[in-house]
């Protein structure tokens, strides 16, 4: 009978010791966690004082496998570290005991047991996973873009713990020790939906670590494969469509970067969806420019996996192409160039009308960056043979935004590049040359004489005008009378 009852729960009492928490039912459930986030009310604190287990040399190696799952457990505990002088002995005991269980997961020798994984799964789930205030990350992201590299990044005051549970995770994941096939039952759908939603972080170190993690997972369990680049592409749905503000598009895009580049060919049609749905329509938000570069990898592997979709490509830049905003327009021209590289002759022949037409627009940009990178084209060796292939329907088009630049573009280095550019079209052709010179001049006359027949109606409506300022009928006046004329009307009606 004494066995029986030494095995029930004793009735503890409230910790003397102020600085370790109340239990969860003595707080609110929505207690914010250590960086003004929301945790999960089970992780709060214990009732007792906050001890360290034996360290894994000192016991037995038959006993190591239950005393890691006692670690793991001793270490779902979640302290407050918006008050650097709160709990400084359960925080380090718990750092201490975090590193200790990650050199156990790196150097054990056995598989995970079910129990070992699941309270792994849960010690990731109680330290890691959390909401993020919607408060301070109303316009933070397009604050920090105004302000440029001035603007310090925003550093999550609990990462010296975070990031040994990420190291944790990380390794737990890429071990051989852990069997993809017992481990899906912790990491789930579930799971790596909340592992998503911590690409929001504003702590560009704890992207890092979820980039390097997820890529992991998607390696390891392919089950899962399908629904993480669904979960990614919602997320770009609703970044485009509804919020415009995410911290982590960069790093997701930099996980698909190396997904497209593993896609087996031909590629599915899903894929080619993705493209076109989400990955085109990604040029358009404003803060484009924070994950521009990674955007663009993934866009020309897609060029490069399948040639075909190049014309797909490059019909979506020219759709979302920038109007006023020429830091943009470099961008796009950059990533144009790029396309255009692992373009073939075919897909280029398709869209290089509406294509050259944007181009030409460029080169007579009054920026001198974007006329200046749109003339760069013409030093990529494949792009340079894809207009000499069809130089009879490009040369046309350009010519006249080359001419105008070379007669008075504001900045000297965009005319001396017009000039080389011109020299090209001319040893291309030099008869369709002369042609296109001609036709230019005369459209030029023609504007003189349209503009000068303009100015001499301009001139008969104010003769008209003045002829009856004499009387009190109506009067038109010239956009380019003077209060002096009109003063001077007024004294002649009177």
């Amino acid at each position: 009978m004494k066995q029986i009852f030494g095995k029930l729960p004793k009735k503890t009492s409230k910790s003397s010791n102020p600085n370790v928490e109340v239990p969860p039912s003595s707080k609110p459930s929505n207690s914010n966690a250590p960086n003004g986030t929301v945790a999960p009310s089970s992780n709060r604190a214990t009732n007792g004082v906050y001890e360290a287990l034996p360290s894994f040399r000192d016991v037995p190696t038959s006993e190591k496998p239950n005393l890691f799952i006692k670690k793991l457990t001793l270490c779902c505990v979640v302290f407050d570290f918006t008050d650097p002088s709160k709990n400084l002995r359960e925080k380090e005991i718990k750092r201490q005991t975090l590193l200790e269980l990650v050199d156990y997961i790196s150097t054990v020798s056995t598989k995970f047991t079910d129990a070992a994984m699941q309270e792994i799964a849960k010690l990731a789930v109680v330290n890691l996973f959390r909401e993020f205030s919607s408060a301070n990350q109303e316009s933070k992201m397009l604050e920090t873009l105004d302000a440029g590299d001035d603007e310090e990044p925003a550093l999550e005051p609990a990462w010296p713990h975070l990031q040994v549970v990420y190291e944790l995770l990380l390794r737990f994941v890429a071990s051989p020790m852990t069997d993809a096939k017992l481990a899906k039952r912790y990491i789930d759908h579930s799971f790596v939906l909340k592992l998503l939603d911590l690409f929001d972080s504003e702590d560009q170190r704890e992207r890092e670590y979820l980039k390097t993690i997820l890529h992991r997972i998607y390696g390891k369990f392919m089950v899962h494969r399908p629904f993480i680049r669904k979960a990614i592409n919602n997320i770009f749905y609703r970044f485009m469509f509804e919020t415009e503000k995410h911290n982590g598009i960069a790093e997701l895009l930099e996980i698909l970067g190396s997904i497209i580049n593993g896609f087996a060919l031909p590629l599915k049609e899903e894929h080619k969806l993705f493209l076109v749905r989400a990955l085109i329509p990604l040029h358009r938000p404003k803060c484009a420019a924070a994950y521009h570069q990674q955007l663009c990898y993934c866009i020309v592997q897609f060029v490069e996996k399948d040639f075909k979709l190049a014309d797909t490509v490059i019909r979506g830049l020219l759709k979302y192409w920038p109007v006023t905003n020429s830091s943009k327009e470099v961008m796009f021209l950059g990533e144009l160039e790029e396309v255009l590289e692992a373009t073939q002759a075919a897909e280029f022949q398709r869209c290089m009308v509406p294509l050259f037409r944007l181009i030409a627009r460029c080169i007579n940009s009054s920026h001198f960056q974007v006329a200046e990178r749109a003339l760069f084209l013409w030093n990529n060796d494949h792009i340079r043979n894809l207009i000499t292939q069809n130089y009879k329907v490009i040369m046309p088009i350009v010519f006249p935004a080359m001419e105008r630049n070379t007669r008075g573009h504001w900045h000297q280095a965009v005319q001396s590049l017009t000039l080389n550019v011109r020299k090209v079209l001319a040893e291309t052709d030099q008869a369709l040359f002369d042609e296109c010179l001609a036709k230019f001049q005369e459209d030029e006359a023609n504007k003189t004489e349209v503009l000068a027949k303009r100015e001499a109606t301009w001139k008969l409506l104010e003769d008209l005008a003045a002829s009856k300022t004499v009387s009190n009928e109506a009067v038109l006046l010239s956009r380019f009378s003077s209060s002096v004329t009109l003063a001077t009307g007024k004294t002649s009606a009177s």
